[in-house]
């Protein structure tokens, strides 16, 4: 399958469920491979209209990290451990918290 038809494909699907977050996630990562820009609104639309949808953090905190945007990054991963500490997903806290880790030391920054 070409690029562009799994472009459109996930982009019929946010259109027939704007509801579903999942749609815009996989739209979202679809263009983390594309287009660094288009990609972070989708996560940020992702944040704004379904904070509780745990997966987003992680990568959205990546996306903004690429970008230099430190700041809005590590907020982005604070709130992520937050919510899976809320939603008792250990694996997804785990996940979040060693990148967290790694995103730390990478910009120096300290807790």
């Amino acid at each position: 399958m070409s690029k562009m038809s799994r472009l459109e494909m996930l982009k019929s699907f946010t259109e027939q469920e704007p509801e579903n977050p999942f749609n815009w996630y996989a739209l979202a990562l679809e263009y983390k491979e594309l287009d660094l820009d288009q990609s972070i609104e989708l996560f940020s639309k992702l944040l704004k209209q379904f904070p509780a949808y745990l997966p987003t953090y992680y990568q959205a905190a990546e996306v903004f990290a690429d970008l230099g945007k430190i700041s809005e990054a590590n907020g982005i991963y604070i709130n992520g451990i937050k919510l899976a500490q809320s939603q008792q997903n250990n694996h997804a806290l785990r996940e979040l918290k060693n990148a967290y880790q790694n995103f730390q030391f990478e910009n120096d920054l300290d807790d």
